[in-house]
């Protein structure tokens, strides 16, 4: 069968880090073929040389059988010839509709002066969407869409654009369980349709299920090629190159004293309308691990925001260990023990253009001052425990941050904040997004031992799987409230990730 992607002897470096080295990639026409690898192993690198995004510096590409020249490639020459690429952060605009979004830069070909002519695009976009099943309204607005409508508009944008090759990064990073299992069948439909699918993802258990051939990378080097049937513990192995536990060994929780209560919390919505949080209870105690599960813009975000102090609450009370904290600054929170993990590591967690090192103290900066300023070796000393503890790679302490890979970055923001003095409750948002295998089991025996050592931790995410392998307790969040408490025993039933999954929706209650 012919190759619908071909790559041969591609090689990148971003100055003195190698990403890509002599790599060979051939995709079959008409299969799902998967590329994984630990964060920082090359692969989404790979895959934007591929798509023209960003250029090699050597090595030969050919899609669909015709060879690109290196310095000639670009996002449209790749669309000419039939390859598309769906990015793990949405390239929507929310005010336009889909029919909108799929026109955008290539206006010209619909324009009817003195306005666009939408109606051809529309009806395609509608044909496209009942042939490969994607269930999108052509004349949905971006915004008034969900997370997986969201995605499968974007595979809909790069089908209308002609691609019958596509690459996918992280596709389903953000979906529920539902919203996954609609999309893989979409790719299904997809690959039975003539289409040829590059699936990029750190779920082993999806990539296992649906993909024909799986390509692992690791440093910027392709180290093994597996086949239909590969087990998720297989494919980590050749990923990590050691075994590694999808689940932390994790004894029961001996909950203590209440550390955190939450009573009757109502946050406001930035721009107005619904409350993003209307009147949240819960408490957390020392020594346990609170999961809290919900879609993405149920409150979840302003919850955890309000409870830092980043975010005003309009009413309601935060109390720590019995005290008061409301009004008090995320500083003032943080000196009285509140440590947060935010969602966005880049927004809120790090400053990337500084070191490894002076990351590791961020917030704690008049704690290492010296006479004439900041105590340059105490710093140092700091950071090289956290990074042996928290095995951030590589061990440099004088590293830009913005040179690590994202699950590099993440241990660190982990590290930091587990390692605050006087901690006694830690925000852990999304401790595991976009994060490789073996930075997820380092992250979770991190989050384990601290519960282990009396630490009381409010944990959301978008992963279930994760919220059941830690949670000693789990709230549902829906609109803004609490629509659920699962305690040890319902968490473990067989059916306990359904049963979240219809709640996190508002299917079942």
């Amino acid at each position: 069968m012919s190759a619908a992607l071909e790559l041969r002897g591609v090689s990148k470096r971003f100055g003195p880090v190698v990403a890509n080295e002599a790599v060979d990639l051939s995709v079959t026409a008409g299969t799902m073929h998967a590329v994984v690898g630990e964060n920082g192993a090359g692969k989404s690198t790979l895959m934007k040389i591929a798509y023209g995004q960003i250029r090699a510096d050597a090595g030969t590409i050919a899609i669909r059988g015709t060879e690109v020249p290196r310095q000639k490639h670009s996002p449209a020459r790749a669309l000419e010839l039939g390859l598309g690429m769906v990015f793990q952060h949405f390239m929507l605009v929310g005010p336009m509709t889909v029919t909108e979004n799929a026109v955008l830069g290539r206006e010209k070909r619909v324009q009817s002066r003195p306005w666009l002519d939408l109606a051809e695009p529309a009806a395609r976009l509608a044909e496209l969407s009942v042939e490969f099943g994607l269930d999108v309204d052509p004349a949905a607005r971006i915004e008034d869409l969900s997370v997986g409508q969201k995605q499968r508009a974007e595979i809909l944008k790069v089908l209308y654009q002609g691609a019958s090759v596509l690459l996918l990064d992280e596709p389903t990073a953000v979906l529920t369980p539902a919203e996954a299992r609609q999309l893989l069948a979409v790719l299904r439909g997809l690959v039975r349709g003539g289409k040829t699918v590059v699936l990029i993802s750190h779920k082993l258990d999806e990539v296992c299920e649906v993909a024909e051939r799986i390509t692992v990378m690791r440093r910027g080097k392709v180290v093994e090629e597996l086949g239909a049937g590969a087990t998720p513990e297989a494919v980590a192995r050749a990923m990590v190159g050691r075994p590694v536990l999808f689940e932390v060994e994790r004894g029961p929780a001996s909950p203590g004293e209440t550390v955190l209560e939450v009573a009757d919390l109502r946050v406001a919505r930035t721009g107005g309308g619904r409350e993003a949080v209307a009147g949240v209870s819960l408490t957390v105690r020392g020594g346990e691990i609170v999961g809290m599960a919900g879609v993405e813009g149920n409150g979840q975000s302003e919850l955890f925001e309000a409870l830092a102090g980043l975010r005003p609450a309009a009413s309601g009370a935060v109390r720590l260990g019995g005290a008061p904290v409301d009004g008090l600054s995320p500083r003032a929170r943080q000196e009285r023990g509140i440590g947060h993990v935010p969602e966005d590591r880049h927004l809120r967690g790090l400053v990337l253009e500084l070191s490894v090192a002076e990351n590791l103290v961020l917030g704690r900066q008049r704690a290492f001052a010296g006479p004439l300023g900041l105590d340059r070796a105490k710093i140092r000393a700091e950071a090289e425990v956290r990074i042996r503890e928290a095995d951030v790679r590589p061990p440099d302490p004088g590293a830009r941050v913005a040179g690590l890979s994202g699950g590099n970055q993440q241990k660190l923001v982990v590290a930091r904040e587990l390692a605050r003095p006087g901690l006694k409750v830690l925000l852990c948002a999304q401790p595991t997004r976009g994060v490789d295998i073996g930075a997820i089991e380092q992250i979770h025996r991190d989050l384990v031992a601290a519960r282990d050592r009396g630490l009381a931790i409010l944990l959301v995410s978008a992963e279930l799987s994760e919220l059941k392998a830690l949670s000693d307790r789990l709230y549902v969040i829906y609109r803004g409230k609490l629509a659920a408490e699962l305690d040890a025993a319902a968490l473990a039933a067989p059916d306990a990730l359904e049963r979240i999954g219809g709640m996190m929706t508002g299917a079942t209650s």
